[in-house]
Formats: C-alpha cells, structure tokens, sequence
C-alpha cells in the first residue's frame, strides 16, 4: 500500500499551507486536508507573530573566504591532486554584481567556476570511457616567462531523448525571505521550464518548507503537467525557514520512490537562509554527507540577492553528490535546467579526482588556478572512500595550471625549502630524456560503484605560441585573467583590462549561443567599474 506523507502543522497561529489543500495533501487518516478542515481558512506559512521582520536592504550575503593557491615547487610538491567541480554558480552570481553596477566582493569569485561556466570544443570519449582527457600549453598571457596549462575533462553527451527515468522531488524553500521578484517568482518560472521536458516515465514530488516542511504534491507521472504546474502555481512565500525538516522529508521521498538504474535526486531551490533547527554549515554538510549514501543525488539553485548564502549552498552540494548553479534570470534557468539538462539531471561518474604528477626534470614550479576548496591530500586520490565531485551527462570540466620551467626567469617568489638532511631525492635519468612535462591522472567511480577506475595521460610541451592556440585556450586564459583582476590576485602579473579584452574578443570563435559575447560585456562594464 502507497504511504502517505503527512504535512506538518505550524506552531501556534501557522496553519496548514494553501499548496498542500490545493494539491490534495492527506493527513494520516487518509482524508484530503480539504474535506477534513473545510471551514478552516488557509494561508501559505505565515511567519509567527513574534518573528521580527526582515530587515529592508540589508545585506546578508555569505561567501567562504578564499585563500589563492601559491606556487609549489615540484622538487619538494611534485603531485598536485585536486576534485573536480563543474558548479557555474559564481559566474552567474559575479554577472549580477557587475549587471547591478558594483564590483562582487573577492570571495564571491571562484575562477575555476567562471572558466567552466563556458562550453569548449573538447573532443567525445571513445569506446567506452565516459571521459576524454584534452590537454594543450602555451605562453601564459600574464607573464609570458611562464606558460599555462589547460587540461579539459569532457563527459559523454546523452541525447536527451535516452535519459534514464528521473525521479526527482522538488524541495521548495517557501519562507519570507524568498518573497521578492527575484526568488519565489523566478524560481515558479524555473520549474516550470523543467517540467515542460519531463515525460511519463519520470516521477516529480513537491516537498516546500518554511516554519516547518510539507508535502505539496506526492510523486505524479511527468506527463501529468497540469497538475505539477498547478501545484508550483500554488506557492507563496511566509514564515521562517527549517530546512533540516525540508532536507529529511524529501530525501525520505526520493529514497521510498527510488528508480533503479535511473535518475534519482532532490532539486533544492533556495536563498541558502537556514533559520530554524539545524542552520550551520557545518550541520547542513553533515546531514547531506550521510543522504548521500542512498544513492540520491543533490542539485542546489540559489535564487536572489541581498540574503545569498552561497557558502552554506555551495558545500551543501559539494557534498552531497551534486552540483550548485546560481539562477539569476530566465535565460540562467533555460541554460541549467533546459539546455543543459542531461548534465544537471544524469550522472555519469562520481568521484571524480585529478591527480598531476609533474616531471622535475622540466618543471620548475607550478600553481592551480582556482579549485582552493576542492585542493585534496595526495594519497585521497587512490583513496576509494574520499568523496569528490560528479560528472553529468555532457558536462565538462577545464583546469588551468600556471607552470614555471627549468631553467626560465620569473619575477614571482617561488617558496624557500632548505635541504633535507638526512636523505636526498634524486631525478629518474630518464626524466631528462623524456618530453613529457607532467602526467595527467583521473579516477573516478561509475554513480553507483564503489571502486575507482583510473586514466592517464601525459602532456608534452610542443612549444606552441600563444597566437597559435585554439580559441577556447585564449578564451579559457582570458576567463582566468578576468578572476585574477576581480579578486586582485598576487598573481596577475601584467594582466591589464585592454589586454583581457583584446584576449577575449580575439579567441571569441563561433559563439552560437552567445555567452562569450556576454562576457566580453561584462569585462567592459568591470573596466569601467573599476575605474570609478
């Protein structure tokens, strides 16, 4: 027999929300909350009376501050290991700083997430790998005494058409913070975009949690569009916010309708403003951390400004198996929900580390650019119990290293290590013979093992000139260069917002869909904001 979830009730003056009767939520007798309380009046969890008011114009926006990754010398740091992260959230957040007319604040820009937010022309997988390593090298555009490294990880594309059967469960954040245009309107507008490309096979529950957590719509076929539209239509925005409730009701849904060999995830949508319960980042990464076990994955939206807490949601999906965009219009929720809905919907491999053994022979010294909360400790790569980031259908993954040769100048301070004392390491000859700079290694688990596989694949410097790259590598530099500037980065060596330009405009290639032509705006306006 098909259980039902029953909603909770509000404390004191909170009554039962106008979704769940619309929607026909039961209570544990069975009875529609309709028939069983028709002379009572609803309303969409009203904030309790005590509750003080937010606010207006106060910012509460959160960001985990961001330490830049420095040089390591290979001699003394010869791996580099790192989890992948495909999250575009900071891009779309920085768009809407410079879109607003200011700077974003320094933490709020993690570069390996503008570089990613753009598409590369990486090549398909062959056989039956369900990636493909692309690396390329050249000057990089800063400080041409050092060169740059871009290695690309691309996914396996699935035509939309072949996905799996989702089961999916909408986690709704419905609480007073979420009452402006920006938020509980556009995030209606969102879901809606989603659902017009879901079809019968596929499940959609509606959990939604303000004061407490309540179920909007129990798991309905998604061809039944009408009833799922008519449930989002419902939703007003009121009261406090206890996500923890909302977090255990819909992974308690996700797990008792769960598909086989599908797509099974919670879609959480929300400003991050955890207010009531379990409300630290800390706490909220912990519950996720053990959800994750289910074999349910995790896709945070962030919605809004003013109250952003991108830390909280950022972790949130960094460890929960998922991924985190930040939907700042219309056009951002087509992008992540529609046209790239295999990569956020379909998971192709999780897990997924990168490991770059350097040839000490060849490379001096080198640093990531970006990646500094994804950085893992060495021996985590062969490590089958460490978690690191998914892959959707698709989805690719560029990572860009900065790398000082032997033998070349550079005017950076690379790190001072004495000597060892009592032992001594000594380069393989055959490093020296080889023309192999560094070696690309990549594990990863398939969404549902529990064992890594491994690729690897080494990088040789063909002394290849800067104008002599592919566009996506200048553009991909250029997208650094942006970061760099924006946060002011010890780093940026001779990065100049006319140079950035002429990098971005010069290597902007086809540009079908026109983000790179956006960007190029965007630095515009950055220049003259910077300027003032």
């Amino acid at each position: 027999m098909r259980q039902h979830y029953k909603p909770l009730i509000l404390l004191s003056s909170i009554v039962l929300l106008q979704s769940l009767v619309s929607c026909g939520a039961q209570n544990e007798a069975g009875q529609s909350v309709l028939e069983s309380q028709k002379t009572a009046t609803y309303d969409t969890a009203i904030a309790p009376a005590e509750e003080a008011p937010p606010v207006p114009n106060a910012n509460r926006e959160d960001y985990n501050p961001i330490d830049e990754n420095d040089f390591q010398l290979v001699r003394t740091q010869p791996l580099s290991t790192f989890s992948i992260d495909v999250d575009r959230a900071s891009y779309s957040n920085v768009r809407r700083f410079i879109e607003m007319g200011q700077l974003p604040p320094k933490d709020a820009v993690r570069i390996e997430e503008l570089i990613n937010y753009f598409s590369y022309d990486y090549p398909q997988p062959e056989g039956d790998e369900p990636f493909a390593i692309t690396t390329e090298i050249s000057e990089a555009p800063w400080n041409r005494t050092h060169k740059l490294v871009r290695i690309g990880v691309q996914g396996r594309e699935v035509e939309t058409e072949n996905l799996p059967p989702s089961n999916l469960v909408f986690l709704l954040d419905v609480s007073g913070s979420m009452a402006e245009p920006n938020k509980l309107p556009l995030l209606q507008s969102a879901f809606r975009l989603l659902v017009n490309e879901l079809d019968e096979s596929d499940r959609v529950s509606i959990v939604v949690y303000a004061g407490a957590a309540g179920l909007v719509l129990p798991p309905t076929p998604g061809n039944q569009k009408d009833k799922i539209l008519s449930a989002l239509d419902q939703l007003q925005a009121g009261g406090s916010t206890a996500g923890r409730q909302g977090i255990e009701l819909a992974y308690k849904l996700a797990r008792d309708n769960f598909i086989e060999n599908g797509n099974n995830r919670v879609i959480l949508a929300t400003d991050g403003d955890f207010n009531v319960g379990v409300s630290s980042e800390g706490e909220l990464v912990r519950l996720v951390e053990r959800k994750r076990e289910d074999g349910i994955f995790l896709t945070v939206l962030g919605f809004g400004t003013g109250n952003l807490q991108d830390a909280k949601m950022e972790q949130m999906a960094n460890h929960g198996n998922g991924n985190y965009a930040y939907i700042d219009s219309l056009l951002e929720a087509k992008k992540v929900l529609v046209t790239e809905l295999g990569g956020t919907l379909l998971t192709i491999a999780k897990d997924v580390k990168i490991q770059i053994e350097f040839n000490p022979a060849k490379v001096l010294a080198y640093r990531l650019i970006g990646y500094e909360n994804r950085l893992l400790d060495d021996r985590d790569f062969n490590d089958d119990t460490k978690d690191a980031g998914e892959l959707g259908a698709g989805h690719s993954v560029t990572a860009l290293y900065e790398i000082v040769s032997v033998g070349s100048e550079t005017d950076v301070n690379l790190p001072n290590v004495d000597d060892l004392t009592y032992q001594q390491t000594e380069i393989a000859p055959e490093a020296f013979d080889s023309d192999e700079l560094m070696l690309v290694k990549l594990r990863y688990k398939q969404p549902d093992g529990d064992t890594s596989e491994l690729i690897t694949q080494p990088l040789i410097d063909n002394g290849l000139r800067l104008d002599a790259t592919s566009d996506d590598f200048r553009f991909a530099a250029s997208v650094a260069e942006f970061g760099m500037l924006l946060r002011n980065s010890s780093y940026r060596g001779d990065a100049t917002w006319d140079d950035l330009l002429n990098l971005a405009r010069n290597a902007k290639g086809e540009d079908i869909e026109g983000y790179r032509a956006e960007f190029i705006r965007l630095v515009e306006n950055a220049q003259l904001l910077e300027s003032q």
